[in-house]
């Protein structure tokens, strides 16, 4: 999963960065709100951890820019700012969550997983379903039938992506989005190896090639993977 943490306090951005990353997350940082306003106009995340005392840009602004342009990416807001006036603002602004600091890390992994999974189709506390297939998200292991197995973070962040979003083509960009964020050094083929390497395990035709586009997980195909 790709996520977009703004948060202007480096410290505890550092902490939340690692351990967010533990998770096999790739994690994008921003410090600033116009960068950040700039950065979901332009790009694609799966979730957006939000501050909302930020330079530039206030985090509530942030939150009303992006649902005003019709871009729903679940949004928990993260602050020191524990008024109940100031969370209902938050909300009503269209935030999907609300978490004051100071806070564990365990609640927020809580709820990242509890806002994500909200208008997924096969979700379950435990993860991903689709056909034979289910991705534990808190584990990283994939189960199909009887046999599980820990992906490496790479696989695993491909068909975290792929199974969030069954039967859609997911663009090369996307993918390597999802892989590296705005971490260069990515090389060529390194998508083709990944994938090549995922199809020895769930089927050449549970994911299927979009010739000059990108991927499809296939939800019949996943779901014919253990019958006779």
């Amino acid at each position: 999963m790709r996520i977009l943490l703004v948060e202007d306090d480096h410290l505890l951005a550092r902490t939340m960065l690692e351990m967010l990353r533990d998770d096999q997350n790739t994690v994008d940082w921003l410090d600033d709100g116009l960068q950040a306003v700039n950065a979901l106009g332009e790009e694609h995340f799966d979730l957006v951890i939000l501050d909302l005392t930020l330079p530039r840009v206030d985090g509530l602004d942030i939150v009303r820019r992006t649902r005003q342009q019709g871009n729903q990416t679940p949004i928990i807001i993260l602050t020191a700012r524990s008024d109940l006036d100031e969370k209902l603002q938050g909300l009503d602004a269209g935030a999907d969550d609300y978490l004051t600091k100071p806070f564990a890390m365990a609640e927020l992994k809580a709820r990242i997983r509890a806002v994500t999974r909200r208008g997924t189709t096969g979700n379950s506390p435990a993860g991903l379903s689709v056909g034979q297939l289910t991705l534990d998200t808190q584990s990283g292991h994939l189960a199909i039938g009887g046999n599980t197995v820990a992906l490496p973070r790479s696989e695993y962040q491909i068909l975290h992506y792929l199974m969030r979003h069954p039967d859609q083509v997911a663009t090369r960009r996307r993918l390597e989005e999802q892989l590296y964020g705005w971490e260069q050094g990515a090389e060529s083929n390194a998508l083709e190896v990944h994938v090549h390497h995922l199809r020895r395990r769930v089927g050449k035709q549970t994911i299927r090639t979009v010739r000059g586009v990108g991927y499809l997980l296939d939800s019949q195909a996943a779901e014919e993977l253990a019958c006779p």
